[in-house]
């Protein structure tokens, strides 16, 4: 149900001066009494917010956690599913498998090394090679101390996502950190997939 509109006191004299002017058409019916103005309620006052407690930022964070929730590239790696034959997976991670060809790609830039890395294992995987390295370098440290911290390592980190993606990842079948005799953590094995 609609609730009445009441009048201003402005349009309640309009009204009646209106009204006088105007003659009824029943005179019989009876005169509905003058409608009465109610004042405008009045709205609380706003409340004040409760005071805020001093802090530090970053109080309440622990102090012995590490920024970088991801894995090292070396233990993403190391953690993957062995893919390969696990006798000759266990001599190439000792070392004692001899890489048949190796790249250099460190002191490139990245849009450099990526065709470099691309022509280099479709080319070993087309003439029959199994066992590749890969060498990235360690990269140099960047980190400037922004807000987003830079890795160490660029091509070290880029280099297996570029292994795991079109055209390479039909190519290999197991990508390793090298051994120390080729490379260690500067390096990589690259076990290529047999050519049908």
């Amino acid at each position: 149900m609609r609730r009445p509109r009441h009048l201003s006191a402005e349009e309640r004299a309009l009204w009646d001066r209106v009204a006088t002017t105007a003659s009824p058409l029943d005179p019989s019916r009876p005169v509905d009494p003058p409608e009465v103005i109610k004042a405008p309620r009045k709205t609380p006052a706003p409340r004040q917010p409760d005071p805020i407690a001093h802090f530090m930022m970053g109080e309440k964070a622990s102090q012995g956690r590490a920024h970088d929730l991801l894995p090292s590239i070396t233990a993403r790696l190391t953690q993957a599913p062995v893919t390969m034959d696990n006798k000759a997976y266990g001599k190439m991670t000792r070392g004692k498998l001899k890489p048949e060809a190796r790249i250099d790609l460190h002191g490139m830039t990245m849009s450099e090394a990526h065709p470099e890395l691309t022509a280099f294992i479709l080319g070993s995987q087309a003439i029959g090679r199994r066992l590749v390295l890969v060498i990235t370098g360690k990269g140099k440290p960047r980190d400037d101390g922004g807000p987003i911290p830079v890795r160490h390592g660029v091509l070290r980190h880029q280099v297996p996502q570029w292994m795991a993606l079109a055209p390479l990842a039909q190519a290999i079948l197991q990508v390793t950190p090298a051994h120390l005799n080729h490379g260690g953590h500067g390096a990589y094995y690259v076990y290529l997939r047999k050519t049908r």
